[in-house]
């Protein structure tokens, strides 16, 4: 009898085991999911700008600079190689563009122009996804990180080398210019 109690014991522990094991690759798999949402948006986005910029360019001749931002801000988004640098990058990309289209809006000959009326609603909309796919990323990661610092499953994160996932997170740059307001000059 007391055979067959150990052994129920066992198995229970096996099947406890291989649940919160399970649970654990789920969950990593679902932050990777949601990071590869985001990055479906912010490819979209990237796609976006330079045919906004090439529209609005004659128009806003003075406004080099902040065509300059946009452009240097798309870039460093393309090149980045990590979470945390694409993270970064496109929190600078995010108020490049937010710039760029509150500066479009004193000059009347852009907004009358019905491709870059297009153009500036596929990016808000698309502004607007990306908003909603951190989000969902951060909700998953949260999920995830929960998980991996809980007990009893923090032993298994630790047994099987789970890590802690980033937030998309504003760094403290990136949120002094976003409470900026944009600069016009004519």
């Amino acid at each position: 009898m007391t055979e067959y109690i150990v052994l129920g014991i066992i198995v229970i522990a096996g099947l406890y085991a291989i649940t919160v094991y399970n649970a654990l690759v789920a969950g990593r798999n679902s932050v990777e999911n949601a990071w590869k949402q985001i990055d479906v948006q912010l490819k979209r986005r990237l796609d976006l700008i330079p045919n906004l910029i090439e529209t609005v360019k004659g128009f806003m001749a003075h406004e080099k600079e902040v065509l300059a931002q946009v452009t240097e801000a798309r870039t460093r988004a393309y090149n980045a190689d990590s979470k945390s640098e694409a993270i970064e990058s496109n929190n600078l990309l995010s108020n490049a563009t937010a710039n760029l289209l509150a500066v479009m809006e004193n000059y009347p000959d852009i907004k009358s122009q019905q491709s870059v009326s297009d153009l500036t609603e596929e990016l808000t909309a698309t502004e607007n996804k990306v908003a909603f796919a951190r989000q969902h990323y951060n909700d998953i990661t949260t999920a995830q990180n929960n998980r991996i610092q809980q007990f009893p499953s923090n032993i298994f994160a630790s047994l099987f080398k789970f890590n802690l996932e980033n937030l998309w997170e504003l760094d403290e740059a990136t949120r002094t210019a976003a409470q900026e307001p944009p600069k016009v000059s004519f």
